[in-house]
């Protein structure tokens, strides 16, 4: 084969790859809400997780406040 066929024959191949990544994603481009999606989900799973620790902590603080006083 000559380097001018195995150029045409990448380059085809690129192009089919191209077409059927369109198809199946729907765009040309980086579908950038569904990869921020579950991050964003992730994110407010560790900002409830950090809120759930400090009320707990509070509970324990103010629980050991009351016994030293009495």
């Amino acid at each position: 084969m000559s380097f001018g066929k195995i150029l045409v024959l990448l380059l085809g191949l690129a192009a089919v790859a191209f077409a059927v990544r369109t198809a199946l994603t729907g765009t040309a481009g980086r579908d950038t809400a569904a990869q921020s999606a579950p991050k964003r989900q992730l994110d407010n799973v560790r900002q409830r997780a950090k809120e759930l620790e400090r009320e707990q902590q509070k509970a324990a603080d103010d629980l050991a406040h009351r016994l030293n006083e009495q």
